[in-house]
């Protein structure tokens, strides 16, 4: 089939889907939800990652139907959206990363003894029992039991989107607890030899 054809084809879809045709929906998703993630995947380097937005995406569209109609090329809609939104999420983890990058230079494992080692856990330990019931519990499935996302949202009935900002506030959250901790700790050193 032609590119031209598919275009043709895929705006007579496009309408349907913007009139809530599911049979619509699930063509266009079969057409394009492999190439989709191919595509996602080569500008993430993440098979989660690429997993995620292509149902994002196709989730946006679904509830978005009734604006499909002004889209006259679908392909490069769909590939320019989820472009988009790749870098976003890149930007986004990026961001995180920088926030946790300093809370584990501070614990530079090559550096640290048992007892460092062992106050670093506690620290953190406190830290996360400092954190809301909810948050903690999210936490603890995503670092100790090694959760994705949707396990975890399944299992506490959350939305995805919920647990992801349970995860950026708890780490957020532990974080500064442990800087404020060493910092007293430091005064308190400092406040002794004074």
């Amino acid at each position: 089939m032609s590119d031209h054809s598919f275009l043709h084809e895929d705006a007579e879809l496009l309408q349907r889907i913007a009139s809530g045709d599911e049979r619509a929906f699930r063509i266009i998703f079969n057409r394009y939800h492999h190439k989709l993630g191919t595509y996602i995947y080569r500008v993430t380097r993440s098979h989660e990652m690429a997993q995620e937005i292509t149902q994002d995406l196709f989730l946006k569209i679904w509830l978005n139907r009734e604006s499909l109609t002004g889209v006259s090329n679908f392909k490069a809609y769909l590939f320019a959206a989820s472009k988009n939104q790749a870098i976003t999420s890149l930007k986004k983890i990026a961001r995180e990363q920088s926030r946790v990058a300093p809370l584990e230079s501070t614990f530079d494992m090559e550096h640290t003894d048992d007892a460092d080692e062992t106050q670093r856990y506690t620290l953190i330990d406190e830290a996360i029992d400092h954190l809301p019931p909810q948050q903690r519990q999210v936490y603890l499935l995503s670092r100790h039991e090694r959760l994705k996302y949707a396990e975890i949202a399944s299992r506490l009935s959350l939305s995805r989107e919920t647990v992801k900002k349970y995860l950026q506030l708890s780490s957020e959250s532990i974080g500064n607890y442990i800087r404020k901790r060493l910092i007293t700790n430091i005064l308190i050193f400092i406040s002794i030899f004074i």
